[in-house]
């Protein structure tokens, strides 16, 4: 016959806070857990994905046009800028095919809106606002491991959202990833050269055409990732395949 075992409230509090802490560790390595070689979630069922991510070893520019809900913002365009931030190819992806930098990197992640790009992208990459020693950070428990970020700092009038943010590289450097939105307008994608650009939800032309102009010099990539909700804009048009174009052409004709 067993009997309980009594454990004194010192005792239990403890144990809470180590599983606490385990329980976070696992969060904060969230990057580990997709597209595995086998399982119900193996990566032979995510075909457009790896279509995708090799596309990158070719191609700077490259569009994720799909459906709302299969996975274009975290599994496409949040993965990819995850392993181009920490180069942690070979630890988290053995099987990457896509482009490869060797060196930190430069790059920027956008949205539509200030607020979209803080309530996806960022939560996405980052994980959820938090506070340590009264001062604000994040959990780390997004796609970037949360030990390798470094120093966060926060874009003026807009509440909790990331203006520049330090990822550690596997080379011992640091990466410099910096968010924005297309609300800010073209100016804002003005001025620095970047190795990379992920625009999450469809940008203007303008803004587009300003972001190949800032990975040019770097032979950097754009890659985005959208459903086309807006119709045939001439974003969208850049990316139709030829025989859509000719048909498209025909039926104006």
């Amino acid at each position: 016959m067993s009997a309980a075992i009594k454990l004194k409230d010192s005792q239990m509090r403890d144990l809470l806070r180590k599983y606490r802490a385990a329980k976070l560790r696992e969060q904060r390595r969230k990057a580990w857990t997709y597209f595995p070689e086998t399982g119900p979630l193996r990566r032979e069922l995510y075909k457009k994905h790896m279509e995708f991510f090799e596309a990158g070893a070719t191609y700077r520019e490259r569009c994720f046009m799909a459906a709302n809900r299969v996975g274009k913002t975290e599994s496409a365009g949040g993965y990819e800028t995850m392993l181009h931030l920490t180069g942690l190819y070979d630890d988290i992806a053995p099987w990457w095919t896509g482009r490869k930098f060797v060196e930190p990197v430069r790059w920027w992640a956008a949205g539509k809106l200030n607020e979209t790009t803080r309530d996806i992208v960022q939560a996405k990459l980052f994980g959820e606002i938090a506070y340590s020693n009264g001062r604000k950070t994040v959990t780390g428990t997004g796609l970037i491991p949360g030990d390798l970020i470094g120093d966060l700092t926060w874009k003026q009038g807009v509440s909790n959202l990331i203006d520049t943010a330090k990822i550690r590289h596997v080379t011992g450097g640091w990466s410099l990833l910096g968010l924005k939105s297309y609300q800010q307008g073209r100016g804002a994608f003005e001025g620095t050269e970047q190795h990379g650009i992920w625009l999450d939800e469809e940008p203007p032309i303008d803004v587009y055409g300003e972001c190949l102009i800032r990975t040019a010099t770097t032979n950097g990539m754009v890659l985005m990732t959208f459903t086309p909700l807006e119709g045939m804009t001439a974003t969208v048009m850049q990316f139709l395949p030829d025989e859509v174009m000719r048909a498209l052409s025909v039926e104006v004709n």
